[in-house]
């Protein structure tokens, strides 16, 4: 069994060794400074589960996540959290052998062994949503780094001297620039400005979101197409860093962004073509297993570890 605990929703779901997903249940994630409802919701979520016909329990935890000592360090989107002993819980809350992995990594997993990724040996995965997660499969293995803290990759530096601020307090990061939330604060400040624009009505008196701008985009708002192409030119700065770091033969972009990727290509490959070296040559691609990715990962490192 498989569980993606997210900010916002927390996902359980059967996988098979052959990464297919059989089952899926969703709910909203409980958000009331107690992790052990959510693992209660774990449980409500996966009522009428046999338990006795899994080898044990993956989960894919937002982070920073300790994969030594089995610790969420602190979840942003989650009161409570900071600190709390996640693999230790679930395994005495369910009684079986329990994995726990950095969302991001989790997901890259996925789609490295059954998604876009599939059949490469040097993988990276960005998640672009609310900030920027990474994943990376170098030389066939995964890369943890210290302490399994690896692959922050919305936290590299790409305009220091700018004044995009990040959620960790620094000036200039790739996620303060390129994630879902830049990409709407940008779009927020354009709405206020024009009263009769598309995304004003879209955001129906809500804070403009990426999702708005992408639907507007969609319809063709100029604006909005305009926002789709500056978020694919600051994709593609990040992207070039990463690659000149990484020499990966893919980098796979999931997350909500990315369903705008049709809308932010073009802009997005002029921005790597312009500055990536010509030694170093990448696939850019859209995640396959879409939002899945994260518990068929999981479920993956549970049966075959990496």
């Amino acid at each position: 069994m498989a569980v993606d605990l997210g900010g916002t929703q927390l996902r359980v779901g059967h996988v098979d060794a052959g990464g297919n997903l059989l089952w899926r249940e969703a709910a909203p994630t409980a958000n009331n400074g107690d992790p052990y409802q959510v693992l209660e919701q774990i449980r409500e979520l996966a009522a009428g589960f046999d338990f006795s016909s899994i080898r044990g329990i993956a989960v894919a935890s937002p982070g920073p996540f300790d994969t030594i000592s089995g610790t969420v360090c602190r979840i942003p989107t989650l009161v409570g959290w900071d600190n709390f002993p996640l693999r230790q819980a679930v395994e005495d809350y369910f009684h079986l052998p329990v994995i726990v992995e950095n969302d991001a990594i989790a997901a890259t997993v996925g789609e490295w062994r059954f998604g876009a990724g599939s059949g490469y040996s040097n993988v990276v995965y960005l998640t672009i949503s609310t900030g920027i997660g990474g994943g990376i499969v170098a030389d066939g293995s995964v890369v943890r780094g210290r302490r399994g803290f690896a692959g922050h990759l919305g936290h590299i530096i790409v305009d220091p001297y700018g004044d995009a601020v990040c959620s960790c307090g620094a000036t200039g990061c790739f996620e303060a620039l390129a994630s879902g939330t830049a990409l709407g604060r940008r779009a927020q400040l354009l709405a206020a400005s024009k009263r009769d624009s598309p995304l004003h009505a879209l955001a129906k008196g809500l804070p403009v979101s990426a999702r708005d701008v992408t639907e507007a985009a969609r319809l063709g708002d100029p604006d909005a197409l305009e926002l789709m192409a500056e978020e694919g030119e600051f994709l593609g700065i990040g992207i070039t860093s990463i690659i000149h770091a990484l020499s990966p033969d893919v980098v796979v972009l999931g997350g909500g962004v990315s369903k705008g990727f049709d809308l932010f290509e073009t802009s997005m490959r002029t921005a790597l073509e312009s500055r990536l070296l010509s030694e170093f040559q990448a696939l850019i691609l859209p995640v396959s297993l879409g939002d899945d990715a994260g518990l068929i990962g999981a479920a993956s490192l549970l049966l075959d570890p990496a």
